[in-house]
């Protein structure tokens, strides 16, 4: 791995979804991962909590040499990104944004659905955007709880998740939805169930590739962009590396090396020596 990775970090596996996305449009970009299975969920726990967790991994993230951060959690993204770039002014972020505008300027019913984090909701971030593009627009919200967890066990199909999602979805569908907003970068992982729920008529809206864009013209802005790198990934966990391992072969159909790390009162990471990557 180069000396300046892209710095990548979510509540668990999620940004994952966000990571898929950096390298099918950056193959040359190192990336160290944090997931901090060790905190997962972020969704229900206070903001200032959130706050002192995205602070505690950008400094180890930072510490690894990273050149640009991104937050791919939308919760930490509603809690903690302008506390972020309050606190460290010289560093890059970015993060995720609900992707209300986007689903404002294509649905034909005028109603929309969205499904995301307590946290994500009741942000200052979310409340911004719905009111800067979504007049006119009809959202309809639901947390999908427990779906955060069954995705971190990789259950993508099975009936816990498929009832979670058919409970959040169908009175959605009975409101007429036309477009589905993921506000958590969990979500994206079950998209094909997603779309067998609410059929061909109803878009769904991944907000990934739009991060990864974002990411690709920072570093092209700022003379960063590797394009002759080797591409390879660290992931770090502050939970069970095993775990993690596990989840990796469902969700990115890879074997790799995890790296389990641990927090000191919650606010500061502590690494044992790194093993080798093994993606690509």
């Amino acid at each position: 791995m180069s000396a300046h990775p892209i710095g990548v970090f979510d509540s668990g596996v999620g940004g994952l979804s966000v990571l898929r996305e950096i390298r099918a449009s950056m193959p040359g970009e190192d990336i160290i991962y944090f997931g901090d299975q060790g905190h997962v969920p972020y969704g229900p726990r206070p903001m200032k909590q959130i706050q002192d967790f995205s602070e505690g991994i950008t400094r180890f993230l930072l510490g690894e040499g990273a050149k640009i951060i991104v937050v791919a959690c939308n919760t930490a993204s509603a809690a903690a990104l302008k506390h972020l770039r309050e606190t460290f002014p010289d560093v890059q972020f970015v993060g995720m944004e609900p992707a209300v505008k986007p689903a404002a300027e294509k649905t034909q019913t005028g109603r929309v659905g969205v499904l995301a984090t307590p946290a994500t909701f009741q942000g200052a971030l979310y409340a911004s955007v719905v009111e800067r593009f979504a007049n006119g627009v009809e959202l309809f919200q639901n947390t999908c709880n427990g779906l955060v967890q069954e995705i971190e066990r990789g259950n993508l199909n099975g009936e816990a998740t498929r009832r979670i999602l058919e409970d959040a979805l169908r009175p959605m569908l009975e409101k007429d939805i036309d477009t589905v907003v993921l506000g958590c970068t969990h979500y994206p992982f079950v998209i094909p169930l997603i779309e067998r729920i609410v059929g061909e008529k109803v878009r769904v809206i991944d907000p990934a590739p739009a991060v990864a864009r974002q990411v690709k013209r920072l570093l092209e802005a700022g003379g960063m962009l590797n394009q002759n790198g080797s591409g390879s990934v660290r992931f770090v966990t502050s939970g069970e590396a095993e775990s993690v391992q596990s989840v990796l072969r469902v969700l990115l159909g890879i074997e790799s090396a995890v790296e389990a790390v641990t927090w000191k009162d919650d606010r500061e990471i502590q690494s044992p020596p790194r093993p080798s990557s093994a993606y690509p």
